[in-house]
């Protein structure tokens, strides 16, 4: 029995390995795709509810792909109000944004509703988007305690699917193939890419 239980758990950390998304303990433990790389194959969920991948989004106009930790975090919401300052920017030059995060499809349409955003913002609530691109890591205990406190619920922002686990914030410019041409990933989430100079890299692309 335990050789099954091995051999099952060897199963699953090969499988992870796999497909990009071994689990980080640490923000500053994870290993993001790289520029060059073509975005995973993910689907992510509409303010309705409702499925998409991914890659069909990006087909459609090149894009800033936005991962924040949630609409409870305020570095997360001023962030998000720095980037609609650029937006009009962005669209001129044939970009999109699509902000993604382990809230709930309920979640998100809060935040957009409270940081009157007209950008495009994503529930990743299963982490698989968040899993394939390299960005997840597990909270420890005396941090979820810290954050209940606060009155943090991670289960409740995601709608029941996630308990532990949290995004290190980033930032991936991505053209209509799908190819990764900047990243940024900051493991200190309270520092994320300034606007001005994303948008610096746009014209540098």
């Amino acid at each position: 029995m335990m050789e099954k239980v091995f051999l099952f758990g060897s199963l699953l950390l090969f499988i992870a390995a796999v497909q990009g998304w071994a689990q980080a303990g640490k923000a500053d433990e994870v290993c993001p795709i790289l520029v060059g790389e073509t975005i995973p194959d993910v689907k992510v969920h509409t303010v309705e509810g409702n499925a998409v991948r991914l890659l069909d989004l990006v087909k459609e106009k090149p894009a800033v792909i936005i991962f924040y930790r949630g609409g409870w975090c305020p570095y997360c919401n001023r962030h998000l109000a720095e980037l609609r300052k650029v937006e009009d920017a962005l669209l001129k030059k044939g970009y999109q944004i699509l902000a993604i995060s382990p809230d709930s499809p309920a979640s998100i349409k809060q935040t957009l509703e409270k940081q009157k955003l007209n950008y495009t913002l994503l529930s990743d609530s299963k982490l698989e988007a968040i899993h394939a691109f390299g960005l997840s890591f597990r909270l420890d205990p005396e941090t979820l305690k810290k954050y209940a406190t606060y009155g943090i619920d991670l289960v409740e922002a995601s709608g029941g699917t996630n308990e532990d686990i949290l995004p290190t914030p980033a930032a991936f410019v991505v053209d209509k193939k799908g190819v990764v041409r900047f990243a940024y990933v900051n493991p200190n989430y309270k520092e994320r890419i300034k606007a001005e100079t994303l948008m610096a890299v746009i014209d540098t692309l």
